[in-house]
């Protein structure tokens, strides 16, 4: 697999199983676009970055219906990111990620772990 954008390499392609990955969108989330175009020196209203955001939500789903259903890859899209980051979670087959190098949208795969965060640790002599 050679894709036009990164992907995780700890991300198993062999398996049948559901694997869960997060995939961030070229476009960025609204908010941080406005910012990145004003410290370029370029014009960004908010509603023409939220617009891109939608649009490329769009133009992900359409690529869905061309890339995995129409191949009958199944596939759920778990949830969908607008505003830490652009793009979705999603469950699909380990081994049918790969069609998803065919995407206009995508910057980047991750898996979908979860993480935890130890508390932080009060010395015994602060109350």
């Amino acid at each position: 697999m050679n894709p036009s954008f990164y992907v995780d390499p700890s991300i198993d392609f062999s398996t049948n199983e559901m694997t869960s990955i997060i995939i961030e969108f070229k476009t960025k989330p609204a908010a941080v676009a406005v910012k990145v175009a004003e410290a370029a020196g370029e014009q960004l209203t908010l509603e023409e970055a939220t617009k891109q955001v939608e649009e490329s939500h769009a133009k992900f789903q359409e690529e869905l219906k061309t890339l995995l259903e129409d191949q009958q890859v199944p596939y759920k899209i778990r949830h969908v990111y607008k505003t830490a980051l652009n793009g979705v979670s999603m469950e699909i087959p380990g081994k049918d990620i790969k069609r998803l190098s065919q995407s206009t949208v995508i910057a980047r795969i991750y898996p979908n772990k979860k993480v935890h965060i130890m508390p932080p640790v009060t010395p015994f002599n602060q109350k």
